[in-house]
């Protein structure tokens, strides 16, 4: 079922309608990414099956297992380095934020 994919680009279309930046795409990605990165880690680290069978149903562990779970071959890996590209560009946009928060 093509469910999480048509939540996931439904709410990219979202966040581009309303805050028409770069910037808030690549915050929407990293954000998204460690959400469905703290599911997985509940899935793995929480004793309640019932739960974890229902994250590991309807719920995937990352952006790059979305990918992976609908691409193969070269669109794969290009959808991927791009998700490596937009992360290093989240790094940036923190470290800058952290720069300019430095008092001294």
């Amino acid at each position: 079922m093509y469910w999480d994919l048509v939540v996931f680009i439904v709410l990219i279309v979202l966040v581009l309608m309303f805050f028409k930046n770069f910037s808030s795409f690549v915050y929407f990605m990293a954000i998204f990414d460690i959400l469905l990165r703290i599911l997985t880690f509940f899935k793995n680290n929480l004793p309640l099956p019932d739960v974890a069978a229902l994250i590991d149903k309807y719920i995937p562990e990352s952006v790059i297992g979305m990918i992976g779970r609908y691409t193969s071959g070269t669109i794969y890996y290009i959808l991927v380095w791009a998700f490596v590209i937009i992360m290093i560009i989240f790094e940036v946009y923190l470290i800058k934020f952290f720069m300019k928060k430095r008092k001294f």
